[in-house]
């Protein structure tokens, strides 16, 4: 699914560990979610944007993305 995971980080000056202790997941999740590997449960991408202030809908492109 394509997202702004790691554009967002970057701009809030977040390391990928940091990030994922803030959504309580490993530093390799939030890495799997950046590159694409892996789609986030609804709750972690709910728990992301609440994160960032943001809708799901800003965080996570789902009109772009293939469905799997």
């Amino acid at each position: 699914m394509k997202n702004r995971v790691k554009e967002l980080r970057e701009l809030f000056g977040l390391t990928q560990k940091q990030l994922g202790e803030k959504v309580s997941v490993s530093r390799q999740a939030i890495n799997a979610i950046e590159t694409e590997k892996y789609d986030p449960s609804l709750w972690l991408a709910y728990d992301i944007a609440v994160f960032f202030n943001m809708s799901i809908e800003e965080v996570f492109n789902f009109k772009e993305s293939e469905r799997k």
